[in-house]
């Protein structure tokens, strides 16, 4: 993606309020600090209508650590333009505990060096443009550079959905990535990609 008008890159400190704004152009409360929040569906939504800036907070103060959260896509002037999600799997027990994975055997084992692809934002004038792709192989790279030992997505199978339903991203962008189903869940697959 080197002809890409734009550039992936690490969280960090420096890209900490060009991905706030992206979230802010997209109307998207949640700064992605769903999987982290512990109160209840009710505590969450309570949260997203009355106190989005705590959200925003959380998000911003996650760049400044020094674990790996996720990937950021930069046009040169400097605008976020896509966030792709990337954190140790242990990092995100909510994820994991949802009715829909919890207990699944393919989750045993060891988790120690295991990331998650917990979602993308990808603004809406810059969808279908390999902003996803971008962000999902250069997030693929820092894991190899970590010696992580694999990555694993949870896309929604879904024919037709709008582009908000998938936010965990689409199968394709996976399965043509080299990642392989390991739970074949009709509409909640689980795919793995072994580094």
């Amino acid at each position: 993606m080197s002809d890409a008008p734009f550039a992936c890159s690490r969280l960090d400190a420096s890209l900490a309020e060009p991905l706030a704004s992206l979230f802010d152009r997209a109307g998207s409360s949640c700064f992605c600090r769903y999987f982290t929040f512990e109160g209840d569906k009710n505590a969450w939504l309570a949260r997203l209508a009355h106190e989005p800036d705590a959200n925003r907070r959380e998000l911003l103060a996650q760049a400044r650590e020094a674990a790996l959260s996720g990937v950021v896509a930069t046009l040169p002037d400097g605008t976020a333009i896509g966030w792709m999600k990337l954190e140790a799997a242990t990092s995100l027990p909510k994820l994991y505990a949802q009715r829909t994975y919890r207990s699944l055997p393919c989750f045993d084992g060891p988790r120690s060096g295991v990331l998650a692809v917990g979602c993308f934002l990808v603004d809406p004038a810059w969808r279908r443009r390999g902003v996803a792709r971008g962000l999902l192989r250069a997030g693929l790279e820092l894991a190899r550079a970590e010696h992580m030992s694999a990555v694993e997505a949870f896309p929604r199978r879904a024919e037709g959905a709008p582009a908000e339903q998938l936010f965990t991203g689409p199968l394709a962008l996976f399965t043509t990535e080299g990642f392989e189903i390991v739970s074949d869940q009709t509409q909640y697959p689980v795919l793995r990609l072994v580094l």
